[in-house]
């Protein structure tokens, strides 16, 4: 019989060690919980060490969405809608019908502009007078359109329209979304 040429081997091993090594961290994860329970490690945080914080609802944000859209389509004008939550994660985003390819990005960052400083982007524009070095914020857009949604005086979401051919009326879509909530 022919002894295996040194390649194999090694491949051969390497497959075993990678196996056993599996296995040993597969023991490791499933024996870890118990450990830790009967240490008595504590896996829960203390209370003062969490802030809690309100969010808009999927459904809230699509509801909203979908009203800008729907203002925008109204006054036959071809936009994108985006909303954002507090933290400037997009939860909905909808590209109308013959909306430009570079709005869906502006709706997202006139949302995001919005939240981030709770306020109408159009208000916005205003501060750069003041301090033109905010529009080099990553992510921001100083345009009119995007809107700030608060719950309990703080903003929970933002909503933000690109691609008519005002941003006054970008923002009139997105206070539109914004009323959907209220209503």
């Amino acid at each position: 019989m022919q002894m295996p040429s040194t390649r194999t081997r090694i491949i051969a091993g390497a497959a075993v060690l990678a196996a056993v090594g599996v296995t040993a961290v597969g023991a490791v994860a499933v024996a870890a919980p118990d450990n830790a329970a009967r240490s008595g490690a504590a896996t829960a945080v203390q209370a003062q060490n969490v802030v809690a914080t309100d969010h808009l609802t999927v459904a809230a944000a699509a509801k909203a969405a979908q009203a800008a859209l729907a203002a925008a389509e109204k006054a036959d004008q071809h936009v994108s809608v985006a909303v954002v939550d507090r933290n400037g994660n997009t939860l909905v985003t909808l590209r109308g019908d013959g909306a430009g390819p570079q709005s869906y990005k502006a709706a997202e960052e006139k949302a995001f502009t919005a939240v981030s400083w709770n306020a109408p982007t159009s208000t916005l524009v205003k501060r750069l007078e003041q301090a033109p070095t905010l529009k080099d914020i990553p992510g921001t857009l100083f345009l009119a359109g995007g809107a700030p949604v608060q719950a309990k005086g703080a903003p929970v979401a933002g909503i933000g329209v690109a691609g008519a051919p005002s941003g006054d009326q970008d923002e009139q879509f997105a206070q539109a979304g914004v009323a959907a909530l209220n209503g």
